[in-house]
């Protein structure tokens, strides 16, 4: 571990990197991430695709079609990754084409699924060894989860720094924990690097909503900044954002709605009501930001909060344009639009359930309950 350093690196990766038949390629002139970005600068030569280790057939994933959505259209949108029981030759499609990510300590439990072109980025790297029978990538150094998550910072700086990957000019500078068994820290690895392996990650949803006698019951939605790299200008959760290692649930759900929307601490921690989680496999399309097709199993950890009518939230950050107080109807009407980013739909279609909005007389209601606790595949915390 002492021996390797981002210089010594940058000598063992390969000078061209395999496409994705389905990435698209749009030409850019100032090379800055967008949401149609492709893995390599456009101006390089097309690299021969190893269609042996790396070949890709699935479909580029996409946003269903403009139009009104039904809410299982909603789930569908977010909760993407096939289910074996629903459709097993798709299923089975997908998980044969991606390697599937091991640490040296736990060799036969997988921790995420990688497509096969970022692989190739790991080929012939030090600490790193691939099986491609096995379609596997595994992290052989490190004895603790310390020397894991270096080896892991290690590797993804000098990523980011040969500009392989465009979902890594979203770099954060934020560490997000990966479990194992037992719920084990095995290592930590940067916010933006974590769809490049596949791994579950973490995040605190709330909704925040008014209820009158007059009105009935209404929610605070923001509006997402234009200039985020992801999911741009779309709707949003009162307040949401990523649990990064080391903090809590509660913790993570403070911190957000003080930068987010300028709601006191005491509030939160008084008021707050922690209502479950929404678990979802997610491939990301277009409006996430770099790359296409990359994997994202999350959780979030749920939470309600009633305001009185003389709280108003208010942005604190650059990261929501504005607030605004809709009526049930309206936030109908922006999900039927898609006006939502994806999970931030889903958990509304959780708290629409959980508050009688949705009942057992609308379509899909057992599959949609069902649909927003999935079953992750891999360990979880």
């Amino acid at each position: 571990m002492d021996s390797l350093n981002l210089s010594g690196l940058r000598s063992y990766l390969p000078k061209s990197l395999p496409r994705l038949p389905s990435w698209p390629q749009v030409p850019s002139d100032d090379d800055e991430p967008g949401p149609s970005s492709s893995a390599n600068p456009s101006s390089t030569p097309e690299p021969v695709f190893d269609k042996k280790h790396a070949s890709m057939s699935l479909a580029d994933p996409s946003p269903i079609p403009a139009g009104p959505k039904s809410y299982l259209d909603l789930i569908n949108e977010c909760d993407n990754f096939p289910y074996y029981h629903t459709n097993p030759k798709l299923y089975l499609s997908h998980v044969n084409t991606y390697y599937a990510l091991h640490v040296a300590k736990y060799p036969d439990v997988e921790l995420g699924y990688l497509l096969p072109s970022v692989v190739e980025a790991f080929r012939g790297l030090p600490d790193w060894s691939i099986n491609d029978s096995e379609r596997s990538l595994t992290l052989l150094a490190g004895e603790t989860g310390e020397e894991r998550s270096k080896a892991i910072a290690l590797t993804t700086q000098v990523m980011r720094e040969t500009g392989y990957f465009q979902v890594l000019k979203g770099w954060r500078n934020e560490l997000y924990p990966v479990y194992g068994p037992n719920r084990e820290l095995l290592f930590s690895i940067e916010r933006a690097a974590s769809a490049l392996f596949g791994v579950v990650t973490y995040g605190c949803h709330m909704t925040a909503y008014t209820k009158s006698e007059d009105r009935g019951l209404r929610i605070w939605v923001p509006r997402r900044a234009v200039t985020k790299q992801t999911y741009g200008g779309m709707l949003d959760n009162t307040v949401a954002g990523g649990i990064a290692t080391g903090e809590s649930v509660l913790g993570s759900m403070v911190r957000e709605a003080s930068e987010e929307a300028s709601l006191p601490e005491e509030m939160v921690r008084e008021k707050a009501k922690a209502v479950g989680t929404v678990t979802y496999f997610h491939v990301r399309d277009r409006r996430a930001g770099g790359e296409t097709g990359l994997l994202q199993p999350e959780c979030q950890y749920v939470y309600d909060l009633e305001l009185g009518e003389d709280v108003v939230p208010k942005p604190s950050d650059d990261e929501v344009e504005s607030f605004e107080l809709k009526s049930l109807e309206e936030v109908r009407k922006d999900l039927r639009d898609g006006s939502f980013k994806p999970n931030c739909a889903v958990v509304l279609l959780d708290f629409f359930v959980r508050h009688g909005i949705i009942t057992a007389e609308d379509e899909d209601y057992v599959e949609l309950v069902a649909r927003l606790h999935r079953r992750l595949e891999f360990p979880t915390q």
